[in-house]
Parts: structure tokens; C-alpha cells; sequence
């Protein structure tokens, strides 16, 4: 898979391919709280974008995966006992990892975390860290398969899930 940071020339096939993403999960009867528009949002996509933190899986030339990766956090992941004490210009934050389920199962999600902790680590960077869904068992697995640490789980609020129990996971890079 062929990993590379967006340019905003890209943002109409990154927007599509979340509304795929989404429209696929249900034909399938997967539960997905991501909504069309919503989460993420335009807004989200393109800021992020525009600040060189979305990155791009492409299988030949179809796009398979997508990610946000940078220093930005829920406000309640100051209540979390993590295991490494660090300033937030200190960690990477994984955030709206999204995998097409016409490429599940073979690897993307992996190559897409693996780019993201090579990148934290040539930043010299102290963890990476990220927020699950409790429900979403494909990315938890995901995530402790990969050797994250899960820390506790918190209630935190997102304007697509509202208030809802998240599960808080960290890579240590040190």
C-alpha cells in the first residue's frame, strides 16, 4: 500500500471515500457511528489537510484507508493515568482512522498505524496515543494486536456520538 500526505487537490476523493466507507458499513449491517458529513466533518478533513496531518492508503489507485495524525486531543484525555508523563508536542494522536471494507482484513489498518508510530518515531516523539469507540471492536482489536496499551475508558463527548464511553489506548516509544 502506497502511504502519503493529502494536498487539498485530494479532498473531494477523501470526502467520498468516508461517505463510501459509511454507505459500505451499513449495506454490510456493521454498526458505525460516523455520519456522512458529520464526522468527520468537511471542516475537519480540510483543516486537517490544510495542516499537512491527513494521510492517504492507496491500494494501486484506489484509495483503501485514511487517517489523521497529529498533536490535537479530546480535553479528557487529561484524566487518563497514562503510563508516560509528556506535554501534547510530545505525542501523536491517531484520530479518524477509516479502512473501505472492500480492503478489511488485508493489512491496510496495520500499515496505516505502522506509519503513524515511524513518523512519532523519527519526530522523536514519547507515545502515540488514541480513543476507540468501547463498541468498536475492529479498531480495539486493531490497536491491542499492534501492541497499544489500553489505560481506562472515559466518557467523552464528540458531537457525532455525544456523550459516549471510549476506550483510551498509548503506544510508548521510548
Amino acid at each position: 500500500m502506497r502511504i502519503e500526505k493529502a494536498s487539498m487537490t485530494s479532498f473531494d476523493q477523501i470526502r467520498q471515500f468516508y461517505h463510501s466507507l459509511i454507505d459500505t458499513m451499513k449495506e454490510y449491517g456493521l454498526r458505525i457511528t460516523w455520519e456522512k458529513d458529520v464526522n468527520p466533518s468537511p471542516e475537519f478533513l480540510k483543516k486537517s489537510i490544510e495542516d499537512g496531518c491527513f494521510y492517504t492508503g492507496y491500494h494501486e489507485d484506489q484509495m483503501a484507508a485514511g487517517m489523521i495524525v497529529n498533536h490535537d486531543h479530546n480535553p479528557e484525555y487529561q484524566y487518563v493515568p497514562w503510563k508516560i508523563q509528556a506535554e501534547d508536542k510530545e505525542i501523536m494522536v491517531i484520530h479518524s482512522l477509516g479502512v473501505h471494507p472492500y480492503f478489511s482484513g488485508k493489512g491496510a489498518g496495520r500499515e496505516m498505524v505502522d506509519h503513524a508510530i515511524s513518523m512519532a518515531r523519527d519526530q522523536k516523539m514519547k507515545a502515540v496515543r488514541l480513543d476507540v469507540l468501547k463498541e468498536n471492536t475492529a479498531a480495539r482489536n486493531l490497536y491491542i494486536r499492534y501492541g497499544f496499551e489500553y489505560r481506562t475508558t472515559l466518557k467523552l463527548y464528540y458531537p457525532n456520538t455525544g456523550r459516549a464511553d471510549f476506550e483510551m489506548y498509548e503506544y510508548i516509544l521510548e
